[in-house]
C-alpha cells in the first residue's frame, strides 16, 4: 500500500514539472526572419535598413540547397536580422506584388518583379541587394556557400562597395563562418 501511495506520489510531482512545459508553446525557429513585400514596404517608411531578396524558384535544387544550408548558418542568420530586411520570393509565383510603389503580376512563367530584380537574367538562386531606398546595388546569380554569402553581404551591408573594389576585398576579408 505505501509503496503504491509512494509511486502515486512520484508520478504526480513528475506531471507537475512537465506538464507546464509540455503545455507551453514551441520556441520559435531560428532563422533569418523573413517578410513579404507588403511589410517591407510599411518596414521601408519606419525604419528604412538595406533590403536582401532571395529570388528561387520552387523546382531549383540549388535554392533549396542554400536555404536549407547557407540561410541556416547562425553568423549569416544574426547578421541578416541585424541588418538587412529579408524577403524570399518565388520568381514563378502567380500572386500580384506591389514594389517601390508600381505592380507586378506573372503574365507567364516568370514574374514581372523576378525579371525586373534581375535585370531578364533569369538565373536561380540569386541574391539581390537594395538600399535602403530600394534602389539596386547588385544582382548575385548562382548558389553560395555560408562563407561567400557572408563576404557577399558584408561588402554591401557595410557598403565597402563604395570604396574598396571587390578583388581587394575578397583578399582581406575575415569572416565569422568556419
Amino acid at each position: 500500500m505505501r509503496t503504491a501511495l509512494f509511486i502515486s506520489a512520484l508520478a504526480f510531482l513528475g506531471l507537475c514539472f512537465t506538464l507546464p512545459a509540455a503545455l507551453s508553446p514551441a520556441p520559435k525557429e531560428s532563422g533569418i526572419q523573413w517578410i513579404t513585400f507588403a511589410e517591407l514596404a510599411k518596414k521601408q517608411k519606419s525604419k528604412p535598413r538595406k533590403v536582401f531578396i532571395d529570388v528561387y524558384t520552387d523546382w531549383c535544387g540549388w535554392c533549396k540547397k542554400m536555404e536549407a544550408s547557407t540561410f541556416k548558418n547562425p553568423v549569416i542568420v544574426k547578421y541578416m536580422n541585424e541588418n538587412y530586411y529579408s524577403v524570399r520570393f518565388n520568381a514563378e509565383s502567380k500572386d500580384p506584388i506591389e514594389f517601390n510603389g508600381k505592380k507586378y503580376t506573372n503574365t507567364g512563367g516568370t514574374h514581372q518583379l523576378a525579371s525586373f530584380l534581375l535585370s531578364n537574367k533569369l538565373s536561380y538562386p540569386t541574391t539581390v541587394y537594395l538600399n535602403d531606398d530600394l534602389s539596386l546595388i547588385q544582382a548575385v546569380p548562382g548558389y553560395l556557400d555560408a562563407k561567400t554569402f557572408e563576404m557577399v553581404v558584408k561588402y554591401f551591408g557595410e557598403e565597402a562597395n563604395k570604396t574598396i573594389p571587390w578583388p581587394d576585398y575578397q583578399q582581406t576579408f575575415v569572416g565569422e563562418v568556419k
